[in-house]
């Protein structure tokens, strides 16, 4: 058997660990592309928007193997 619970719960609402991953990911993502900005390394970027995406990713991937396993 898995140790890691399939679904979280808040109250009697049960939703997937996915959306708590995408959640955080997204949230880690926009504050990395901040700080690009504020850096102004954006800049040397073809597509900032598939690089967010891109990020995000790399962010869930990170998120979902090191921390909220499911």
């Amino acid at each position: 058997m898995n140790p890691y619970p399939h679904e979280l719960s808040i109250g009697d609402v049960y939703f997937s660990p996915l959306l708590l991953v995408a959640l955080l990911a997204f949230i880690a993502a926009l504050l990395s592309v901040t700080l690009l900005n504020k850096l102004k390394l954006t800049r040397y970027f073809y597509a900032p928007a598939y690089v967010f995406i891109a990020i995000m990713a790399l962010y869930a991937v990170l998120i979902d193997a090191l921390w909220i396993q499911f």
